[in-house]
């Protein structure tokens, strides 16, 4: 059977996107693995096409906004502060897979970010969005400064980068990895046994997020 993970971060919109698509293209199983962005941008020696120049981040943006339209996804409320420090909530996110509620927290942490506008750097969004996940915010709060699972995030971001994962979202088939939320339907026909199209990122994603 194939092995199929999709790398994320919760601060990533294009991210969100996929993550909103991914069980409608993809058959499970599929492992969900929380990275550090900011991490894997430091390994690679990249940045965020949203810290740029504003012209490229307000494109960018619109083009988030079109693709959840053409996904008939809810219209996209951005964080007012985005992006900035996602620590705790990858944190958050890592510990939630070790109690089996990784992708209900995620999907929620999503879901908060992109279709309500709350901003994930706040602890006190990240545990509001555990509590709707039907998580302890007591126990999530005090496990984002657990030693394991600070380390767990770091393993993972530093295995994703070795298997050559450069930004999210990535869906690896068998190693074979493929970045960025449209590249999602190539991932499905790598998996079918098509042959995937160029693997080339799309313009809008080049610089990550």
């Amino acid at each position: 059977m194939p092995q199929v993970t999709f790398f994320f971060d919760l601060g990533s919109p294009y991210a969100y996107l996929t993550a909103e698509r991914l069980g409608d293209v993809l058959d499970e199983p599929v492992t969900w693995r929380p990275v550090a962005l900011g991490g894997l941008f430091k390994m690679n020696g990249r940045s965020s096409w949203a810290l740029g120049e504003e012209r490229r981040r307000q494109q960018g943006m619109a083009e988030v906004e079109r693709r959840a339209r053409e996904y008939g996804l809810p219209p996209v409320h951005w964080p007012r502060e985005w992006p900035t420090n996602y620590l705790m909530a990858m944190r958050a996110a890592t510990f939630a897979f070790t109690v089996d509620r990784g992708r209900e927290f995620t999907r929620q942490a999503f879901r908060d970010a992109f279709q309500r506008g709350h901003d994930l750097s706040l602890p006190e969004q990240v545990l509001a969005a555990a509590e709707r996940a039907r998580l302890d915010p007591r126990e999530v709060q005090s496990a984002t400064q657990e030693p394991h699972i600070k380390q767990a995030l770091r393993e993972a971001t530093e295995a994703a980068h070795a298997l050559g994962v450069i930004g999210v979202p990535t869906v690896a088939v068998d190693g074979l990895a493929f970045w960025g939320d449209d590249r999602l339907d190539d991932a499905a026909a790598q998996l079918q046994g098509s042959p995937p199209g160029d693997d080339e990122p799309a313009a809008d994603q080049t610089l990550g997020l």
